[in-house]
C-alpha cells in the first residue's frame, strides 16, 4: 500500500493519524481509499471529480501534472499540498 502523508489541517478526518496506508493504482483510486476509510476527506482535494486549484498532489517527490490519473506505486509515498499561488505585479 502506499502511504499518504496527511496534510495538519486534514488530520481531523484521519483521528490525528499523520501517515495512513491506501490502495490504488493511480491518485483517484488512493483519493476513493481514503474517502471510502474517512469518509469527507475528499470533499477537501477534489472540486468536480479533479484535483482542487488549491491542492498539489506530490507523489514520490514529484508534482503531478497529470494529477488524479497520475500512477501510483506499491510503495509510494504521496503528499497533498496546498498550492502556492502570489508573485508581484508590476
Amino acid at each position: 500500500m502506499a502511504t499518504v502523508i496527511i496534510p495538519a489541517l486534514l488530520r481531523s478526518f484521519t483521528g490525528g493519524a499523520e501517515r495512513v496506508a491506501a490502495s490504488g493504482r493511480n491518485l483517484r483510486e488512493i483519493i476513493n481509499d481514503l474517502e471510502r476509510r474517512f469518509p469527507g476527506i475528499s470533499a477537501h482535494l477534489l472540486d468536480d471529480g479533479e484535483l482542487k486549484g488549491s491542492v498539489v498532489a506530490s507523489i514520490d517527490g514529484e508534482a503531478q501534472t497529470e494529477a488524479i490519473q497520475a500512477p501510483v506505486k506499491e510503495d509510494s509515498e504521496i503528499f497533498f499540498l496546498p498550492a502556492i499561488g502570489g508573485g508581484v505585479e508590476s
